[in-house]
């Protein structure tokens, strides 16, 4: 947590709603719970590792309806709750609904959802965390949570994100895309991302093998032509292609 305090996070990403805060610290800090305005702040510090398991110690312990997921470089634009709320009420049957979000980064903006519409398997796993939000109870009733072996902290790289979104699809869960920003991202770098390097392409191997466990070559082959201009000037598409395969059997 780059601030000094709960609240000081809470006041910097324009939080206007109940938000419950995990850290992850050298040390076990215990848990905090104060008052701001009408909302409840809710933190917790423990020291452990790994992103997907901070997102589960919130998705545990919240207690609203509706949850949104959130890192800590985000800021949510004044009407973020009535954006929310507006979207579910036009989707009555939305278990979970991706907002846009508009990541700046290198002097660029990108927004992460270009359309409103239903989200399926084939165009799920461009949407990260920050995008998400869900109903709870459903989510939790469907047994989904974050996966622990791929994201921050893990040694894998990313991807706790999209195991996420495909397992809340493959439960039968109805997910939503909606065009209206409710935050923006001011992104200084990765923490995990470090070149387009061979461990880069095993963990997108890995990461294909977890996704589509029978299918992962076509995702693999794929990956290695759609975006062969990103890496092209650090690694042959050939050799991408090997590292992935290796990846996966990692």
């Amino acid at each position: 947590m780059k601030c000094t305090s709960y609240k000081e996070l809470y006041k910097k990403m324009n939080l206007t709603t109940d938000a419950f805060i995990v850290n992850q610290s050298d040390n076990d800090l215990g848990t905090i719970k104060e008052k701001i305005k009408e909302s409840v702040l809710k933190g917790m510090t423990f020291c452990e590792k790994g992103v997907g398991l901070s997102r589960n110690m919130a998705l545990m312990r919240a207690n609203g309806d509706i949850c949104l997921m959130a890192d800590d470089d985000m800021v949510y634009v004044d009407s973020y709750e009535s954006i929310v709320k507006r979207a579910y009420s036009n989707y009555p049957d939305a278990d979970m609904i991706v907002f846009n979000v508009r990541i700046h980064q290198n002097g660029k903006t990108i927004e992460k959802v270009k359309k409103n519409g239903r989200v399926h398997l084939w165009n799920a796993l461009k949407y990260g965390t920050v995008c998400f939000s869900f109903r709870r109870k459903n989510v939790l009733e469907q047994r989904v949570s974050f996966s622990l072996l791929f994201g921050g902290g893990t040694g894998n790289g990313s991807g706790e994100d999209t195991l996420f979104i495909t397992d809340v699809l493959r439960s039968g869960l109805k997910v939503y895309s909606v065009q209206d920003v409710i935050a923006d991202v001011y992104n200084d770098g990765s923490t995990w991302f470090n070149g387009y390097n061979e461990k880069y392409f095993e963990d997108k191997g890995t990461l294909f093998k977890a996704l589509f466990p029978k299918l992962y070559f076509f995702p693999i082959l794929r990956f290695t032509f759609k975006y062969r201009n990103l890496y092209e000037e650090d690694m042959s598409a050939f050799k991408a292609l090997s590292c992935m395969i290796f990846g996966k059997k990692v």
